[in-house]
């Protein structure tokens, strides 16, 4: 075998029915939570946070998760890559951060971190990655997120190219996915510290919200822009419901199959959050819109009555990376202003 992946009790390979999208229904109170599509833009959310087959977040509710070094991880060949091609987002930040972003020889499209990607040759997208272009590129390792496999894995493989896939659903998640790839590179000691100062400042941001109210909220990842049509939303459990809780909200999407799941602006009002996180993605400057203003039109919801719209254009926050760090520190003053100051302290 030319690749390997994390062990996990509980792994499913995901094969979508159709090259762009997958239909999946979740029934939930009489179809408040709709038949769910993978989102038009998932390229950019999918990558960044690894969209789909869920799996349950563990630790305790309030605090960060366990350590992930107790976990299987992925037999290692010896010697480490010179050569590394980066398909995924969050697999490109974890590079970075362990310190082995200088042997990365091409991204995705999507990848945006660390700014010297911009320098790098791109390689296409999650699902239409240009085989002959990764192959031209002669890589000792191509990584990449569990939910990319299906589609590149195994052709890399027959390409005798050795891919590392990591998970990507739940926060664990990241902290398998940052130990596999500091194995992977022969990072260990700088994967180890980047897992603590991660864990540090979950632990912080947590033990500052414990005994805080706790506001529902709803966290919005994809829309068409504009409108408030096409909604798509951080389902329980996932990794930016478990970031919400740490950072002193109550998510309210219900969980599903997925970690995004579609839901109707009816469900919206009879779900009634008290706190509206919008991922707002397109148009940036003088054609970007207005989210307040689009939110508007469900003036019966306590989110848009109170002023608690929060539209979030950070992309960090769909990586399921080292950032979600920065995310819980950024969830933690949209959820409570009243305690968090502008630099996240009380």
């Amino acid at each position: 075998m030319c690749g390997w992946r994390v062990p996990r009790a509980s792994a499913r390979r995901l094969v979508l029915a159709a090259p762009d999208r997958r239909e999946i229904r979740v029934g939930w109170r009489a179809g408040l939570w709709r038949e769910t599509w993978l989102p038009r833009r998932a390229g950019l959310s999918l990558l960044l946070a690894g969209a789909f087959c869920l799996w349950c977040c563990q630790g305790p509710a309030s605090g960060p998760p366990e350590d992930s070094s107790k976990s299987e991880s992925p037999t290692i060949e010896p010697g480490n890559p010179q050569r590394i091609i980066s398909l995924s987002p969050n697999v490109t930040d974890i590079l970075e951060g362990v310190g082995a972003f200088d042997r990365v020889v091409a991204v995705s499209d999507y990848c945006s971190y660390p700014p010297s990607v911009a320098s790098l040759p791109r390689v296409g997208g999650w699902q239409n990655a240009s085989l002959e272009e990764v192959a031209s590129l002669a890589p000792d390792l191509v990584a990449m997120a569990e939910v990319q496999a299906p589609f590149v894995d195994s052709h890399l493989q027959a390409l005798g190219i050795k891919t590392l896939v990591v998970p990507s659903q739940s926060l664990q998640d990241v902290f398998t996915a940052i130990d596999a790839v500091g194995r992977g590179v022969g990072r260990q000691k700088a994967a180890r510290r980047l897992q603590s100062e991660v864990r540090a400042v979950l632990d912080g941001v947590a033990g500052r919200t414990r005994g805080l109210p706790k506001p529902s909220v709803l966290c919005v990842v994809d829309r068409v822009p504009g409108t408030l049509r096409g909604l798509y939303a951080a389902t329980r459990g996932s990794y930016l419901s478990r970031l919400i809780e740490i950072a002193g909200g109550r998510p309210i999407a219900p969980p599903a199959t997925f970690s995004y799941g579609r839901i109707g602006k009816e469900a919206v009002v009879t779900l009634n959050p008290d706190v509206v996180i919008d991922m707002v993605q397109g148009a940036q400057g003088a054609l970007a819109e207005e989210p307040i203003a689009i939110w508007s039109e469900l003036k019966q919801i306590r989110a848009v009555r109170r002023g608690r719209v929060h539209p979030v254009r950070e992309m960090f926050v769909l990586h399921a990376s080292q950032f979600v760090a920065q995310t819980a520190e950024l969830f933690s003053q949209l959820i409570h202003p009243e305690v968090f100051g502008k630099d996240g302290v009380r």
